[in-house]
């Protein structure tokens, strides 16, 4: 039996469950396109440019595990290797695939379009190394069932982008079908006697300690140990925080559950709990200037240990090649009961007032309407900005999502990457808070929502600016040309569309537009939230002064 070797990939896809890939097209791609076409179970999702197509999928591999991008040489790839850097920060399984040039015109000294008008064709390979985990250029059909192989697995083992690369010539040449997919899926690592001394060590470091709290980090996901995690909470009986980007990866209805740790932008009380511990569990915590609101939140030294996805430090102590989740399970099997912190605490739940209808609107009241549309099904995206804040300071039921992008943190991310999400699950309610300033970079793939007749509710807050960035450090650059972006729906639909742009000034119209959002299920529905400038969380003026006094470091001289 054989296929192509765009087949081979094709099965490949749909065997790790992915169900849909996305594209741009070019000329050194088409014959590729035409080979996925082909796979049964497989469907091609369009894009608008290369940079949307990269979030895209690295949304889609949020809500599947895993996912595929598909561009052309140098024009294309090089637009998304920024989406690729993304998904290598957030840690997230994208595979992108890049047509090349005909193998024949290497080493002739020709000069081809979409290059960099040398003839040297090798760049882009280099680039793309430095954001994969994984890497391999495909030039004959028998070598590419197994560097196709190579990067499936990498992917799924790390977690991390990986790169294919497939000349124009050599995407429809036969090869082997492949074979049972099992040998590419991640293995539970077995017991191992670091594991197990790794166990021990963190069991005597629990005995002699009775403050414990563990800190959930946004790694835990991508380690598998959500469950674990929740297993280990439940043994301890301990509270348990979680940082800014780990928001939804924790059940918030949970008893110990305890909010935000963020230094002095935390949740009521969680603070203090995280400096009052003497044992701090921090489970695949990332710890960068954001997160720790400019090094001043950073839990380290004696009364911490730090679990990461492939290594644990015990108070000091380091044990390598520790799988998290197999750590964290074990020690749920053995951990002794540590109730006193979350006896001595409670979580603090936001309560707020309705406004009346013909009140102008707030961000407060915004986010209480957002927060009464939350279900159990909903997968909220939150843009860089106060929308992070904003979604932060809700509070979750069971089984709700949040989707973040704080390691990266590229304005714009949110509306190509709920696209991917919601195309990889339909069956969850989407809903994406965005800035108008981050919105103008992609605002394109609102589009590509309606034409797959998407029912994403867009929640577009328009206060004129980058209020992030006026917050941290102000000047010129951060005020914007506004838009009509209620408007901007009519354009996309062209008489044909079924999405929806509506404005709210007051709180009753927000109310309004929420119903009209409700019933429009044949597409998106872009809401324009018009707010004062100066309208913003309490948390991002304080979190911004302090990021602003980290930049401004001076420099150390001897």
């Amino acid at each position: 039996m054989s296929t192509t070797i765009g087949g081979y990939l094709a099965k490949r896809l749909t065997q790790i469950g992915v169900d849909h890939h996305f594209a741009v097209a070019g000329d050194y791609n088409l014959v590729l396109l035409d080979q996925l076409l082909a796979q049964d179970g497989l469907e091609q999702v369009y894009c608008c440019n290369e940079l949307n197509c990269g979030f895209a999928a690295e949304g889609y591999a949020r809500a599947k595990g895993a996912a595929c991008a598909v561009v052309t040489f140098s024009v294309g790839a090089l637009s998304a290797i920024n989406a690729l850097g993304g998904a290598h920060a957030e840690n997230l399984p994208v595979i992108l695939v890049s047509g090349a040039p005909n193998t024949n015109d290497h080493g002739t000294g020709r000069i081809l379009h979409h290059t960099l008008g040398t003839s040297d064709y090798g760049y882009q390979f280099e680039m793309v190394r430095h954001v994969t985990v994984a890497a391999e250029r495909l030039f004959s059909a028998e070598d590419a069932p197994a560097k196709i192989d190579h990067v499936i697995e990498r992917a799924l083992a790390l977690s991390k982008p990986v790169y294919l690369e497939i000349p124009c010539n050599v995407a429809d040449l036969e090869c082997p079908e492949p074979g049972p997919i099992e040998a590419l899926l991640p293995r539970k690592p077995a017991c191992n006697t670091t594991l197990d001394q790794a166990v021990a060590a963190t069991l005597s470091f629990l005995e002699k300690r009775e403050q414990v709290v563990i800190l959930v980090g946004s790694k835990l996901r991508a380690a598998h140990g959500l469950d674990a995690a929740v297993k280990l909470a439940d043994r301890l009986g301990c509270a348990v925080t979680i940082t800014a980007a780990a928001k939804g990866f924790f059940p918030e209805d949970h008893p110990g559950y305890r909010g935000v740790y963020w230094g002095n932008v935390s949740s009521p009380g969680a603070e203090a709990l995280i400096d009052n511990a003497d044992a701090i569990l921090c489970l695949g915590p990332v710890f960068n200037d954001y997160s720790t609101v400019g090094w001043e939140a950073w839990p380290r030294g004696e009364k911490v240990a730090l679990v990461n996805p492939d290594d644990v430090v015990v108070a000091g102590t380091h044990f390598g090649g520790v799988d998290l989740r197999s750590f964290v399970t074990a020690l749920s099997e053995q951990a002794p009961r540590r109730p006193l912190s979350a006896d001595n605490s409670a979580l603090s739940l936001p309560v707020s007032t309705p406004l009346p209808a013909e009140a102008k609107l707030t961000n407060d009241e915004m986010m209480r309407q957002i927060g009464a549309l939350v279900t159990a099904d909903t997968t909220l995206t939150a843009e860089t900005g106060d929308s992070w804040f904003n979604a932060v300071r809700l509070h979750l039921p069971a089984k709700a999502r949040v989707e973040l992008e704080m390691q990266w943190g590229h304005i714009g991310w949110s509306v190509p990457s709920a696209f991917g999400n919601a195309t990889g699950s339909p069956e969850r309610q989407h809903i994406v808070m965005v800035g108008d300033g981050s919105f103008q970079l992609t605002a394109q793939e609102v589009a590509q929502m309606i034409r797959y007749e998407l029912p994403v509710i867009i929640f577009l807050i328009n206060n004129r600016g980058y209020v992030i960035e006026i917050k941290i450090h102000d000047g010129p650059y951060n005020y914007i040309q506004n838009w009509d972006y209620a408007g901007l729906i009519n354009a996309f639909n062209a008489s044909e569309g079924h999405g929806l742009g509506l404005r709210a000034n007051t709180a009753g119209e927000l109310a309004e537009a929420i119903d009209k959002a409700r019933q429009n299920r044949r597409g998106p529905t872009l809401i324009e939230c018009t707010l004062d400038r100066e309208d913003c969380t309490d948390d991002l003026v304080r979190w911004g002064k302090e990021v602003a006094k980290t930049n401004a470091r001076p420099p150390v001289t001897n």
